[in-house]
């Protein structure tokens, strides 16, 4: 029972250094989690300072079996304050940052932290029933009563935690530093590929799985009225789920922005802000934007059955209640996220009919030559519209250099009209001419709407074939596997 005791005291000393000093490296934080706790103003300062210091003056005390039971009772009585203030807040709806180890381990109060104090609480519990008498022994007496092959024994085991302990700070700082090299590699690969933050704004891992039935929504608001997924969706609209927290810094930048969707863009889409934290807080950070919609959370449990944690982060909700996309996490991601959501549908582009004249074009070649398509007249022509870039033309490639090589008789020539850079396109390998599109203006002219596509021109320059798009499609008009 005495090496349990000192064991708890030990423990208990370890967590009061840890909260104490955690606070003293955020006295400002301290403070204010006072006043989140209902301290007066003219005592939160005073009290945030002394907060940190009683709990460095107890683990002290904890460690001499003199000074013991007296820094357990203390313990105790602190530990029962900090469990009676957290109930008080969570019973009032509140979740301000308990700040019980600072910035070391910044959490919000909840069941979480409420279960440790009172873990705690039950370890100064055991040696405040000692009483003063038997507090357990100090650890210079408890190390003398042992024999030398215990003190060996015990030396190695502390010695080999210790090792474990360094083993696993340094995997973790390793594994901290790798997810850093991860991010930066996709943003070098991002920015490669000519995508900024706001053209790649989805994290891949982020969300749910697009095409899923959203996880159902049942909270109220700040007023008190209940919402669900199917009230938010009764307008038959896309709905934009807007994930933030009373203490984030970049959500509360956002509102003005959020209040403004609301309004505008009210016919296409509805926005409704799904919040955790101080209801007070809350509405003072809102109302003045004019929020309607901004729905209470207990902790995070909507937004993580949305796998969509991080603040502010958005997912967008199908009218037929599916999930309509990756999670948007960042003021800019939620932006271009509304951008799509209320962008009209894109128009399909137009199609030039089967015996109509094929548009006129003249293109630069590799060569910088211009070159038009009357340049091929008197024979058929496949014009097959390529992008470098395009992970489709990639795999369709080999398939149609072979083609190209040994081409059947009577089978069209072929007449690349490409994208991207001109190096890029040399690469390729076509020994057919390659014109560069760089807008994609003859691809709309022939009503191509996309990367690898193809059409066939007859020899009088007339258009032959349907505009095929994709590799299968294009390889039977090369092979000439469709009706002219």
């Amino acid at each position: 029972m005495d090496t349990i005791l000192l064991l708890i005291r030990v423990a208990l000393a370890a967590v009061f250094v840890l909260a104490g000093v955690g606070k003293l490296l955020d006295l400002p934080g301290s403070r204010k989690a006072m006043r989140d706790f209902g301290v007066p103003e003219p005592y939160s300062g005073y009290a945030g300072t002394a907060l940190p210091i009683a709990e460095l003056l107890i683990a002290v005390l904890l460690i001499p079996s003199a000074t013991a039971w007296w820094a357990a009772l203390a313990a105790l009585l602190l530990l029962l304050a900090f469990i009676g203030g957290m109930a008080n807040v969570m019973r009032q709806g509140k979740a301000p940052d308990c700040h019980c180890f600072g910035q070391l381990h910044p959490e919000p109060v909840g069941w979480q932290g409420l279960a440790r104090n009172g873990l705690l609480a039950l370890m100064a519990l055991v040696v405040v029933v000692q009483g003063p008498s038997d507090p357990g022994p100090g650890p210079i007496g408890w190390w003398a009563d042992m024999s030398d092959a215990t003190q060996v024994a015990l030396a190695l085991g502390g010695i080999g935690i210790a090792l474990f302990a360094v083993q696993g700070w340094f995997l973790f700082q390793l594994m901290q530093q790798n997810g850093r090299l991860l991010l930066r590699l996709d943003a070098l690969e991002s920015q490669s590929a000519g995508e900024t933050p706001a053209t790649r704004p989805m994290a891949p891992n982020a969300g749910l799985p697009v095409g899923i039935t959203a996880p159902s929504i049942r909270l109220p608001d700040l007023n008190g009225r209940l919402h669900t997924l199917e009230t938010l969706r009764m307008p038959g609209k896309p709905v934009l789920l807007v994930f933030t927290d009373a203490n984030c810094g970049p959500c509360t930048a956002l509102m003005p922005e959020i209040g403004g969707w609301q309004r505008d863009k009210a016919d296409d889409v509805t926005v409704a802000v799904i919040a955790r934290g101080d209801i007070e807080s809350l509405r003072a950070k809102t109302t003045p934007y004019g929020l309607s919609r901004v729905l209470l959370q207990d902790d995070r449990e909507v937004a993580t059955a949305y796998n969509s944690t991080p603040t502010p982060s958005a997912v967008l909700v199908r009218p037929d209640g599916t999930i309509g996309g990756p999670a948007a996490l960042g003021a800019d991601a939620i932006r271009h996220l509304v951008t799509q959501a209320t962008a009209p549908p894109p128009t399909a582009p137009a199609t030039i009919p089967v015996g109509a004249d094929a548009p006129a074009f003249a293109l630069p070649d590799l060569d910088g030559e211009s070159r038009s398509l009357s340049d091929f007249r008197g024979e058929d022509v496949l014009v097959a519209f390529w992008n470098p870039t395009c992970g489709f033309c990639a795999r369709m490639l080999p398939d149609l250099t072979a083609w190209e090589q040994d081409r059947p008789e009577g089978s069209p020539r072929l007449v690349v009209v490409s994208r991207g850079e001109i190096e890029a396109n040399r690469d390729l390998g076509f020994a057919a001419p390659v014109l560069l599109d760089q807008e994609g203006a003859v691809m709309r002219q022939f009503g191509a709407g996309g990367t690898p596509a193809g059409v066939l021109i007859d020899a009088e320059g007339k258009v032959a074939s349907e505009v095929a798009l994709g590799a299968p499609d294009v390889l039977k008009i090369a092979r000439n596997e469709v009706d002219a």
